[in-house]
């Protein structure tokens, strides 16, 4: 039986300045692996082991000067001798990407709906505008979309969202073999079930076969019949998924798994004595609504615009040394959340008390002194990260706004010192280095240390560690847990992943619709969740279980 796609002996270098003689800094090394029609492969392995280069360049989207050895073929065709064209009807038709940022490969000024008909119509011209829109349609509502969000642009939709956009693309034009590159990082466990369990459907009963590139060995090991893992550039395990989690071979592979399996294990926490202490933080009724404006059709018929309630009557309290947990799926508010209280978005109603100063009422000076005492770690650490500044700028940056120079500590010496806490040593290499030339892992230890160095009382951290491999996840965490203990931190952690929210706090929010549905002790939750939504997002997660 001809393989769908035949990986040999491939080697990939980018594109570097080299000194005659110098052997190539090789992403890929050397790797070989087959898939046959209908196979469902998972790649694992931390920042930087070449996951993400190996789907590129099954797809050809390596930069045009890397250099390639070894071969690629696709159901019997080479993939390096396609010509321009071949190419074009290759990639969408035989082969589909799903990419791990959507709002860098969608076009701000074209609708959700847009994005689909044209990608239908470039490659199917036959069809007409009707059948193009029905298909868009369908394709969007199976990835939980609605019809009605359809004339909708990007920048409307979540980051979860986003990505069910960027799912249905691919799976508008049926390809043969869809390549998945973390394609659920920015998804709850329960949307990330859903397109899950709609992949692998559509690989049983169209033959399609699925090439799924992440870090969360949980949800490879449920999904995937065979499981790669890369380290170094190398394939150093290949196995049927359930070996490579139950008889680990390589000493890689158990480092990984053993990792994974901290953060699923049953840790018990205790939870912080509230004892008659004002809160930190404390929300009262707070309201953040968007009104959606018809369009020029729609006002023709008449149709009333639309109230979005992203953040509906929400009561939360924080305390001192807390960390609280904020869970919910895509779109439900969360992120909003966090963005109203720190006051980047100002409030549609309610109150946002810190220390029992009241944020919704300050002017902008006095608000600007009040976020000295609350930072936020953002989810994708280059996006928060000025790229023209190197690292120790972008740390020392904060100390200037906030004027906390001292004649005895100047701003860089404090970002020396915060480099040299997150374990960014040594620190006076890292701080001349730009974000770019850091890993994911060390790009998002200097956004917190960027976060930690004005002293905040309260940290917000949304997603911190969602893009981050199992290894690296944990390393964060525990950094996380020693700078709340050294700097009398409080965390208000959104997260999408129920086991990193039971590994690292003391209580769990969980967020519906815009609405606190439950909220309680972290283990209470886990244990005997009382809201059907709770129960369902615990039904959903994969968890990764020792045998």
């Amino acid at each position: 039986m001809k393989s769908l796609l035949t990986i040999e002996n491939l080697k990939v270098a980018y594109p570097q300045r080299r000194l005659s003689g110098q052997q190539p800094n090789w992403a890929i090394n050397d790797v070989s692996l087959t898939l046959q029609r209908g196979d469902r492969l998972g790649l694992v392995g931390e920042s930087g082991c070449g996951k993400s280069t190996l789907g590129r360049a099954v797809m050809r989207l390596l930069p045009p000067s890397s250099q390639i050895e070894g071969s690629v073929n696709f159901d019997g065709q080479p993939v390096f001798e396609m010509n321009s064209s071949q190419v074009r009807k290759f990639r969408g038709e035989a082969v589909a990407l799903i990419f791990q940022d959507p709002m860098t490969r969608l076009d701000p000024l074209m609708t959700i709906g847009k994005h689909c008909t044209e990608t239908l119509l470039s490659h199917q011209p036959h069809l007409s505008a009707k059948q193009a829109k029905e298909k868009a349609i369908a394709t969007l509502e199976a990835v939980s979309i609605p019809a009605s969000r359809a004339n909708q642009y990007p920048h409307e939709f979540s980051g979860g969202m986003r990505q069910r956009v960027a799912i249905a693309l691919a799976l508008l034009l049926n390809p043969k073999l869809i390549v998945a590159d973390e394609p659920t990082t920015s998804l709850d466990v329960t949307i990330a079930a859903q397109i899950l369990d709609e992949l692998t459907r559509l690989c049983r009963e169209r033959e399609m076969a699925l090439l799924l590139i992440s870090h969360d060995l949980a949800l490879v090991g449920k999904y995937c019949d065979r499981m790669g893992v890369m380290y170094q550039g190398s394939l150093v395990e290949l196995n049927d998924s359930k070996s490579v989690l139950q008889q680990p071979q390589h000493e890689y592979t158990q480092s990984l798994l053993k990792a994974a399996l901290r953060l699923h294990e049953n840790d018990k926490k205790a939870t912080v004595n509230k004892q008659e202490r004002s809160p930190l933080l404390k929300t009262i009724n707070l309201q953040q609504h968007y009104t959606i404006e018809p369009n020029l059709i729609e006002r023709f018929f008449k149709e009333k615009e639309q109230t979005i309630k992203a953040v509906d009557n929400v009561n939360l309290e924080l305390y001192q040394g807390e960390i609280l947990g904020l869970v919910g799926e895509s779109g439900c508010g969360k992120s909003t959340l966090s963005r109203t209280i720190l006051q980047l978005i100002r409030p549609t109603g309610g109150k946002v008390q810190l220390q029992e100063t009241e944020l919704t009422t300050l002017s902008r000076q006095n608000l600007l002194q009040q976020r000295r005492q609350m930072q936020m770690v953002f989810q994708d650490p280059h996006a928060c990260l000025n790229p023209m500044m190197t690292v120790g700028e972008n740390i020392a940056d904060p100390v200037l706004i906030h004027k906390l120079e001292t004649p005895d500590f100047s701003a860089s010496q404090q970002a020396m010192k915060m480099l040299e806490r997150v374990g960014l040593v040594p620190a006076k290499e890292y701080y001349e280095r730009y974000p770019s030339q850091l890993s994911g892992g060390q790009q998002q230890r200097c956004a917190i240390a960027r976060a930690v160095i004005t002293h905040p009382k309260l940290l917000i951290c949304d997603e911190p560690v969602s893009m981050l491999d199992a290894s690296i996840q944990a390393q964060v965490l525990d950094l996380m847990l020693e700078l709340k203990q050294q700097f009398e931190l409080t965390y208000l952690f959104i997260t999408h992943d129920l086991f990193v929210a039971r590994f690292l706090c003391d209580r769990i929010a969980v967020m519906q619709a815009g609405k606190i549905v439950e909220i309680g002790a972290t283990e209470d939750i886990f244990n005997h969740p009382q809201h059907p939504y709770t129960q369902t997002l615990l039904k959903a997660a994969p968890l990764l279980a020792r045998s």
